[in-house]
């Protein structure tokens, strides 16, 4: 398997070359040349494997330049009960009639993003050293990709970790995670301004300083993450259905677009999935695309500060390997499109909505802070089920959009410990379960350097830090 970019202008690449960059050299993102034909028969044999057989049947079709037993090992260290709770990995829970939630908070911060993340942080120890390489990793969260980032990375041999985040955007929790870690190679970054604000692609553009420092990223543009997530669609299929002549639905909170892209990829590999349904909060720029056609990211200084803080973004950063598809693998024109929107412009594919409706099967809805609190009291009172408030969301527009008879599996965010203040206005003052390695978090000294919005200041940071390679 070779991989490529949605620009057109990058040579092929073997998967350990690719996880290991940011953006493609000619600004596009990569991605493999063609998905994976799942058949039936392959669907009905998969059916009964365990988490890591399964993450091991889908991985192989993609790394194909890491050995069969070496990548194997890799899975194996990553999916274990000692790390997620159990040994079903991502378990699936009945809501009501049709309507399920997908466990994907059991890692070590509490949020789905750790199901990729401490894939990557393995695979990215076994490629460097293979290599003998190191790297270092620049990064941008917007709320749980830092910690999640920064837990599979801590202590790991041959990377540095500089994770910016906006300054006071966090929860109190999310803080606490990231800023209270000691580990010498992670380096934390708070910007003044929006997720959109924090200038992490700014110093990939100077080549001559991104060959000097090595630098990577671990954030939801990384092809790893994504692939590691494909997993999960496929678990959550299996365990809702007794055939594959059914048919699913996946809600999925969606700011960046790289956990419903990992969805739209099993889709497109034979996976039987009816609809992809897009929830957004208030920073709707997906809903409005996925509805009406049109893309139009706004500007930072009107992207809303919300109780759904990891969905605060206006850009999509995955989106655009959706697009390639969608435009037929035309790479010149998502080229022309996405440079506008680098400039701020945004674009209109209304006239390929039904494509984007029916041959991609996407559905798009949004939720508010209202919206958000009447669905976390509901649950709570009906079903004596506890939410965050972006699992919230995605329960929300599922449960507004649902066809009758429709199956709808919602992708779970994050445990609700991490927004306790949004979980107390719902339902008032109420013990909040956490797992016992989180008690005391708050209280922890916290490590961040406070910067203005200046990619400039970013790489001075890098460089106090890290030693760049020979001229």
């Amino acid at each position: 398997m070779k991989y490529i970019s949605t620009r057109g202008q990058t040579a092929p690449m073997d998967f350990s070359d690719v996880l290991l960059m940011g953006l493609a050299p000619d600004g596009g993102l990569m991605l493999p040349e063609h998905y994976p034909n799942i058949d039936s028969a392959t669907l009905t044999e998969w059916r009964t494997l365990s988490y890591p057989q399964l993450a091991m049947a889908i991985m192989q079709r993609f790394a194909t330049d890491i050995p069969v037993a070496d990548l194997q090992d890799i899975i194996k260290r990553t999916y274990t009960a000692e790390v997620f709770g159990s040994d079903e990995i991502v378990p699936v829970r009945k809501l009501e009639d049709n309507l399920y939630i997908l466990g994907l908070s059991n890692g070590p911060t509490l949020a789905f993003k750790d199901v990729a993340m401490q894939f990557l942080g393995n695979a990215f120890e076994y490629v460097l050293k293979r290599k003998d390489a190191r790297i270092t990793i620049i990064g941008a969260t917007s709320g749980d990709t830092g910690s999640a980032a920064e837990y599979a990375l801590r202590g790991k041999e041959n990377i540095e970790v500089f994770m910016l985040s906006p300054h006071g955007k966090m929860s109190e929790f999310q803080r606490a995670q990231m800023y209270s870690l000691t580990d010498k190679n992670i380096h934390n970054i708070a910007i003044d301004g929006m997720f959109d604000d924090c200038p992490s692609s700014k110093p990939y553009s100077n080549a001559e300083f991104k060959a000097a420092y090595n630098l990577g990223t671990v954030n939801s543009i990384n092809w790893g993450r994504i692939l590691a997530q494909i997993v999960y669609y496929f678990k959550a299929y299996f365990a809702v259905t007794t055939s594959n002549d059914e048919k699913v639905s996946f809600s999925v909170p969606s700011g960046n677009f790289g956990n419903i892209c990992a969805g739209h990829i099993a889709r497109e590999m034979g996976l039987p999935v009816d609809r992809l349904i897009v929830a957004t909060n208030e920073n709707d720029v997906l809903n409005d695309f996925f509805n009406q056609g049109a893309y139009q990211p706004r500007p930072t200084d009107k992207t809303y500060i919300t109780s759904s803080p990891s969905m605060d973004i206006s850009k999509a950063s995955n989106f655009e390997r959706f697009v390639y598809l969608l435009l037929d693998k035309d790479s010149a024109r998502v080229h022309e499109l996405f440079e506008g929107v680098k400039s701020g412009q945004g674009f209109d594919l209304s006239d390929l909505m039904e494509a984007v409706n029916t041959r991609y099967g996407f559905a798009a809805g949004k939720s508010t802070h209202s919206d958000r609190l009447q669905t976390i009291k509901a649950l709570y009172e009906q079903h004596g089920e506890l939410v965050d408030p972006h699992t919230a969301d995605g329960i929300k527009v599922a449960k507004e959009l649902q066809r009758e008879g429709e199956v709808i599996v919602c992708a779970e965010t994050a445990l609700p410990v991490k927004f306790a203040d949004t979980i107390i206005e719902a339902i008032g003052p109420i013990e909040i379960a956490r797992p016992a390695h989180t008690e005391g978090l708050e209280a922890l000294p916290q490590h961040v350097v406070v910067l203005d919005n200046d990619a400039e200041l970013v790489a001075e940071q890098i460089r106090q830090h890290v030693i760049p390679n020979p001229a």
